[in-house]
Parts: C-alpha cells; structure tokens; sequence
C-alpha cells in the first residue's frame, strides 16, 4: 500500500515555518515593489495587467517589517483563495516543495488559532528530516484577508 502524499510551498516567515498548499499557489516571483499607506500590513502590487492584494505576515505576526533584507534577495508568493482572488505574500528566502505524507498533516486545535496570531493557520505538519524534524503551519488562504476586513470596520 503507497502512502498518500499532500504537496506543500514552504517558506520562512520570522522565526516561524509556514506551507501553502500547492494547489493554492498560483505563482512564485521575484519581489515586486508594494504599494499602500503602511499603517496596515497590507498593500498592493501590480501584476501583469491587474493589482494583487499583498499581506505582509512577518508584520502581521511580528509587529515588524523586514527591513534588514534586500529586494532581491526576496521573493512574492501568489496564491488564489478559493473565489478566485489572488494575494502576495512576500517572503524573505526560495520557498521549497515538499511532499508530506498525509499522516503528518494535523489539524491545529481552534483553542490554539484563537490565542496566537497564528489564527490563518488551519493544520501543522511534521516533515521529516536527516536529523530534526520541521514542524510546519499550514496557512489557510481564505483566512488571509478577512482578518484584515474586520479590523477596517473596527476603525
């Protein structure tokens, strides 16, 4: 019997291992200029013919941008929730493929997405490695923006 296999885009925010689905991911780019007030973490890039909603996640998460990286050092990934609209999500070093086995994908308990600022992630994935395994938060694509929607109606 094979064991089932689920394709992540993992990548480094902080301090902190985060994973898209493959199927998620629309494209990964090299850093593009980001444009928006600055007072939210949230701003817009143009793409192609179009504008991508961009969510800063090191600074929703850490209170801070990455400001010691250079633009080309960085990369954009774009991924499309599930009514179609695309985001960017920058992000500092080559995200990479993975494939996880099924096994290791769990379920974040809610006690815990409703404490921490890690309330985008849904699951957490254990990958394993030569010698310590990486533990992976699974971002849930719907939830990136709609955090920022309540906040524009709170203020």
């Amino acid at each position: 019997m094979t064991t089932p296999f689920f394709k992540l885009l993992v990548f480094g925010i902080g301090n902190l291992n985060l994973a898209l689905p493959i199927k998620s991911v629309h494209k990964v780019l090299r850093y593009k200029p980001i444009y928006g007030s600055g007072v939210q973490p949230v701003g817009v890039t143009h793409l192609g013919d179009r504008e991508v909603t961009v969510v800063d996640l090191h600074r929703r998460f850490f209170k801070s941008s990455q400001t010691d990286l250079s633009n080309s050092s960085r990369y954009l990934v774009i991924v499309k929730n599930t009514t179609g609209e695309l985001y960017g999500i920058p992000v500092a070093n080559t995200p990479s493929l993975e494939e996880v086995p099924l096994s290791q994908i769990r379920i974040l308990p809610e006690s815990y997405r409703r404490a921490d600022t890690l309330d985008v992630a849904s699951h957490v994935a254990v990958i394993p490695q030569e010698t310590t395994p990486l533990t992976v938060f699974l971002l849930d694509v719907d939830l990136l923006l709609p955090i920022f929607q309540e906040l524009a109606v709170a203020l």
